[in-house]
């Protein structure tokens, strides 16, 4: 593993005229490398090529107000809400009402995650909820989204998880994502001929430094819990 840093090719405003308005895009940004390299027959004879992974420190921090900030909260914190599920139920005892599985993907963000997921009745897709502009959901709340760039979802399992929050108390916003995609039209596109929904903490700044709160996790988890009719 090499370490470096993502920059502009105008890194300084000591020095280059257009540093603060270079373009921020993949022809005008490059990783700094922390190695003595001065070619790119230095950088090949340590081993890196195209195709390698170039990967973000997240930065994470908890704070004592409860805010999880990092980069990857879409979808790390769904995944930890889904995984705390499944310690609950294997320390409980709890199980779901009905048959389920719970999947994680991890092709979500280039849009074929959902693709290759079993033929099932109902899919509870669990994700992240928008926030800014004319929308509701805050970094506190569960989001139910009752439709995104692709269409709406099953009006069904939306009011369902709408009442079963409204009903115990759990503090929810329902939206609509228009700059949005999740797992389930990977999922329909693929042919699966399934009921779907999609709940997740509220996340603000998405694909930036990304910032939540625990009470929003929980809220999460509460929602997915009783949806799933532990018992």
């Amino acid at each position: 593993v090499f370490t470096g840093t993502v920059l502009s090719l105008s890194p300084s405003a000591h020095v280059q005229d257009d540093a603060a308005t270079r373009a921020r895009d993949e022809k005008n940004m490059a990783v700094r490398i922390d190695e003595k390299v001065r070619s790119r027959e230095d950088v090949q004879a340590l081993g890196i090529a195209p195709g390698d992974y170039v990967c973000y420190d997240p930065k994470t921090v908890i704070t004592e107000s409860g805010f999880v900030k990092s980069r990857f909260l879409d979808d790390k914190a769904s995944a930890a809400c889904l995984l705390t599920l499944l310690w609950r139920m294997h320390h409980t005892g709890e199980r779901p009402r009905y048959d389920t599985s719970i999947g994680f993907t991890v092709h979500e963000e280039v849009g074929h995650g959902g693709c290759t997921l079993p033929p099932l009745d109902e899919l509870l897709a669990v994700d992240m909820g928008c926030i800014g502009e004319d929308l509701s959901c805050t970094e506190y709340q569960v989001s139910i989204c009752a439709k995104d760039s692709n269409g709406p979802y099953d009006y069904g399992m939306v009011s369902r998880l709408v009442k079963l929050a409204a009903d115990n108390g759990v503090d929810c916003a329902v939206d609509i994502y228009s700059h949005y995609g999740s797992d389930v039209a990977a999922a329909w596109e693929a042919g699966m001929d399934a009921r779907a929904a999609l709940i997740g903490p509220g996340v603000h700044a998405s694909h930036g430094m990304e910032r939540t709160h625990l009470d929003a996790l929980r809220a999460t988890l509460k929602l997915a819990g009783l949806y799933l009719e532990l018992e």
